[in-house]
């Protein structure tokens, strides 16, 4: 077993760390130190990684009441998601007291696009902003240099400590700016369409995006969740966003784009991505919009107002 930063006690608040390896064999052995570490130590791990990652972990520890391995293929690629769904794969290891540990790395070599990418990227810095007043917990993300050395500054950004030579050390390059500051939204694709819309203007936004979805091949179930997502980021826009919007829709990736933008403010950049209570006032909106949509970007500004890219996957 390699050294390590002491386990942190509860209440102390939650850890964040990448760990930079290069290759399956130093994964195996990063993340199996760290695992051991959280069994010395008494502690509960959830492992969140790839199938092919998690089938080399199990062939090593197996699931016991203490290693629970969890499947990810629903949420992986969908950031929005993620951050609901770690708060249940811990939930239960919290509730019986004992000390969580986490293993989370997402699909990197399966992203399709980059806006994809800067999602994946954001969800790991609004990880620190999601879990800084729950209960105390560490995730260990692992990212493969190998694949792309390139944008690990951009991960490290994300991680207030990073694990080098088997320690945990700060991460001189974390960046703790505003979080809609962190990633911008890259510009629209050309030619787009673009609609004004305000109050009585939803059957019409409706069929804009359906003219825009005939001619990129999106029809039937996928095409009805679209309008349901749409009509809920439209509505806001007329409530909130000072009574108008403007709708653009574009094919990208694979996939159809219909950006909302309104001059609204959105104060809370994680709306949408934690699970709402049953007292809960507001937020329901967005959080339906992240199960409906295969990506959602939202960035908003008091100075630029709110900006809402709802990304559909096209059929094959």
């Amino acid at each position: 077993m390699t050294a390590s930063s002491p386990t942190p006690l509860a209440g102390a608040g939650y850890r964040h760390e990448l760990y930079p390896y290069s290759g399956s064999d130093e994964f195996v052995t990063g993340a199996l130190d760290f695992i051991q570490e959280a069994l010395d130590g008494d502690e509960a791990v959830v492992v969140a990684v790839p199938q092919e990652k998690a089938s080399l972990l199990r062939a090593e520890i197996r699931e016991n009441d203490i290693v629970r391995y969890v499947d990810t293929s629903g949420v992986a690629r969908h950031p929005g998601r993620l951050i609901a769904a770690w708060q249940e794969w811990i939930k239960e290891h919290v509730s019986e007291g004992r000390p969580v540990r986490g293993i989370g790395e997402s699909p990197w070599d399966e992203v399709r696009s980059a806006a994809e990418a800067d999602e994946l990227r954001y969800h790991e810095w609004l990880l620190n902003m999601a879990f800084a007043q729950g209960p105390a917990w560490w995730l260990l993300c692992p990212y493969d240099v190998a694949r792309d050395k390139s944008a690990l500054a951009e991960m490290a950004r994300c991680h207030p400590e990073i694990r080098r030579d088997g320690r945990t050390v700060p991460c001189e390059d974390y960046d703790a700016r505003a979080p809609y500051a962190f990633v911008a939204l890259t510009d629209p694709c050309d030619p787009y369409e673009e609609f004004l819309y305000t109050s009585g203007d939803l059957p019409a936004l409706r069929e804009k995006i359906a003219a825009c979805a005939q001619q990129h091949g999106l029809t039937g179930r996928r095409l009805r969740e679209l309008h349901l997502a749409a009509t809920e980021v439209a509505s806001n826009s007329i409530r909130h966003g000072g009574g108008q919007g403007v709708l653009r829709t574009w094919g990208e990736d694979r996939r159809l784009v219909c950006e909302f933008r309104d001059a609204g403010y959105l104060r809370d950049p994680l709306a949408g991505r934690t699970m709402p209570t049953a007292r809960q006032v507001g937020g329901r909106g967005l959080w339906l919009v992240h199960q409906l949509c295969d990506l959602v970007e939202i960035r908003s500004t008091p100075d630029e107002g709110t900006t809402i890219r709802l990304h559909t996957e096209l059929p094959e």
